[in-house]
C-alpha cells in the first residue's frame, strides 16, 4: 500500500501492533511454558543431558545456550541496522527475523534429548528471531512518530504486547492443565481398566494425564509461532519498506554500526556522570537480566511444588503474578524518582534486589516462591524503566541519541552474556542454582556502590 505520512494514526497503530505479534513469545516460550516442558523432558533425579561432547547439567545447557544466542544478537544487531539504514530495507529485515523466530517457535514442537542439536538449533532461532526483529522494529519509531507522539504509542504498544500474551497463555495455561478438554488423548487401555489394580489404574491415568499436557505443550510453541507471524501480517502490510537509494554494501558499510559504538565510547570518556551511570548499569543490569531469564528454571528445580500439575500451574501464575506486579512496580519507581531522584531510588531497588537473592537462596515452599515472585515483579517493571530514563537524562545534548541508545542496548546484552554464563557456570559446577543465584548478589552489591560514585551534576 502507499506509505502513509508521518504521525498517521493508522500507520502508528500498525506498528504497535507488532507488539501484539510478537510479546507472545516472552511470555509463553522465554517464560512459562517452554522451561517447564524442557524440564518435564527429564525423568530423573539426576538432569543432565550430553551435547557439543560434554555433558551439561540441563539448566547450565539452556543457560549457555542463551548467552551464546545473546552473543550473536551483540555484535551482529549494529551491523545489520547499520546495513538496512543505508540500503533503506529494514521492513525485510524485520520480516527476515519475525519468519526464523515464528519457524523457530514451531520447530520446537519436536524438541527433544535424542536429537539434542537440532532441537537446540529451534530454541536458538526462536530467541534470535524476536531480538533480531525487536532491533528494526525499534528502529522504526523515529521514522513514524513525531517526537511528542512517541512515548505515548510506544506505550500503547507495550500495553497490546502484554495483552495479547496473557491472552495466549490463558489458552495455552488451560490446554496444558485440561488437555482432555481440548481433545487431547488421556484414556487408559480397557485391559488395564478392568484387570488393574486401583494403584495402577490410578498411576496409568497419571501418566497419561501428563504425557497428554506435554503434547499440548508442544502444541503451544506452535500457536506461539502462528500468532507471531500471522499478527505480523497488519503491521508488515501497513509500515514502509525504508528509502530506497540503490547503495551497494560495501565494508564500511557493514561495521559503520561498530564505528558509531566506538565513537560513543570515546565520547562517554568526556562525561564523568554518563560513564559512571553506564558501568552501573552495566554491573547490576547483569544480574536482573539473568534472574529474570532464569526465575522460572529456578522455581521448576529448586521449589517442593508436591505434583507436576501443581508445579505447571505454580509456575505460570508465578509469571502472571510478575507481569501483572511489574506495572505496578514501574509505577511507583516512577513517582519514587520524582520525588527523591533517579540515583537515590535506583540505589533502594539495587538493595531490595540484593536481599531477594539471600531470599531465593533459602526458600522451599510454593508460598514462598509466590512472595518472591510479587518482589521481583515489583522491582523488575522498576528497574528497567528508570535504568532506561535515567540513561537518557543523562545524556548529553546531541541529536545523535539512536547511537548512545545503541550503545546502551550493547552494553546490556553483554551484561546479559555474561552473567548468564557465570550462572551456568556456577549450577553446572556446583549442581545447584541456589548457589549461583547467591552469587548474584555480588553484583548488586557492586551496582550499589557504583551507583554512589555517580556525580549529581554533569561535569
Amino acid at each position: 500500500m502507499a506509505n502513509l505520512k508521518k504521525g498517521s494514526k493508522k500507520l502508528l497503530n500498525a506498528w504497535a501492533f507488532y507488539d501484539w505479534a510478537n510479546s507472545v513469545y516472552t511470555l509463553t516460550i522465554a517464560s512459562s511454558i517452554f522451561p517447564i516442558f524442557y524440564s518435564a523432558l527429564f525423568i530423573s533425579e539426576i538432569k543432565t543431558v550430553e551435547a557439543f561432547g560434554m555433558v551439561f547439567k540441563s539448566t547450565a545447557l539452556i543457560t549457555y545456550v542463551t548467552a551464546f544466542t545473546f552473543l550473536v544478537v551483540t555484535f551482529t544487531s549494529p551491523i545489520l541496522s547499520g546495513i538496512a539504514d543505508y540500503v533503506g530495507n529494514k521492513k525485510s529485515f524485520m520480516k527476515f527475523f519475525c519468519y526464523v523466530g515464528g519457524a523457530g517457535c514451531i520447530g520446537l514442537y519436536w524438541f527433544n534429548l535424542e536429537h539434542i542439536h537440532v532441537s537446540l538449533l529451534f530454541y536458538f532461532m526462536g530467541l534470535i528471531g524476536y531480538w533480531g526483529s525487536l532491533v528494526f522494529y525499534n528502529s522504526y519509531l523515529p521514522d513514524i512518530a513525531f517526537p511528542e507522539q512517541q512515548d505515548r504509542i510506544s506505550a500503547k504498544g507495550f500495553s497490546l504486547g502484554y495483552f495479547g500474551s496473557v491472552i495466549l497463555l490463558l489458552l495455552n495455561l488451560a490446554m496444558v492443565m485440561k488437555p482432555d478438554w481440548f481433545g487431547f488423548d488421556i484414556s487408559i487401555s480397557e485391559n488395564l481398566r478392568e484387570t488393574g489394580t486401583e494403584a495402577q489404574i490410578s498411576e496409568a491415568l497419571k501418566t497419561a494425564s501428563e504425557n497428554a499436557s506435554k503434547e499440548a505443550m508442544r502444541v503451544a510453541f506452535i500457536t506461539v509461532g502462528l500468532w507471531w507471524i500471522l499478527f505480523s501480517q497488519y503491521s508488515f502490510y501497513v509500515l514502509p519498506k525504508g528509502v530506497s537509494n540503490g547503495h551497494k554494501v560495501t565494508k564500511d558499510v557493514v561495521f559503520n554500526g561498530l564505528k558509531e559504538l566506538r565513537l560513543v565510547w570515546l565520547q562517554l570518556k568526556q562525561n564523568l556522570r554518563l560513564k559512571r551511570y553506564l558501568v552501573a548499569f552495566f554491573v547490576f543490569s547483569m544480574a536482573v537480566q539473568t534472574i529474570m531469564l532464569v526465575a522460572v528454571y529456578f522455581g521448576e528445580e529448586e521449589i517442593s511444588w508436591g505434583s507436576s500439575d501443581s508445579k505447571t500451574q505454580g509456575l505460570i501464575v508465578s509469571i502472571l503474578v510478575i507481569q501483572l506486579v511489574a506495572i505496578l512496580g514501574a509505577f511507583l519507581t516512577s513517582r519514587a524518582s520524582a520525588i527523591f531522584g533517579n540515583i537515590k531510588t535506583l540505589i533502594v531497588v539495587n538493595f531490595i534486589w540484593m536481599g531477594l537473592c539471600f531470599y531465593a537462596y533459602f526458600m522451599e515452599t510454593p508460598m514462598q516462591f509466590y512472595i518472591a515472585a510479587a518482589f521481583v515483579g515489583l522491582v523488575m517493571g522498576g528497574i528497567q524503566s528508570l535504568a532506561r530514563s535515567t540513561y537518557s537524562k543523562f545524556l548529553p545534548d546531541t541529536e545523535d541519541t539512536t547511537s548512545y541508545f545503541s550503545f546502551f542496548d550493547v552494553a546490556e546484552k553483554i551484561g546479559i552474556v555474561i552473567g548468564m554464563v557465570i550462572f551456568a557456570t556456577i549450577d553446572q559446577i556446583t549442581g545447584s542454582m541456589r548457589n549461583a543465584i547467591l552469587f548474584l548478589f555480588v553484583f548488586f552489591l557492586i551496582g550499589i556502590v557504583l551507583l554512589f560514585r555517580v556525580p549529581k551534576e554533569a561535569n
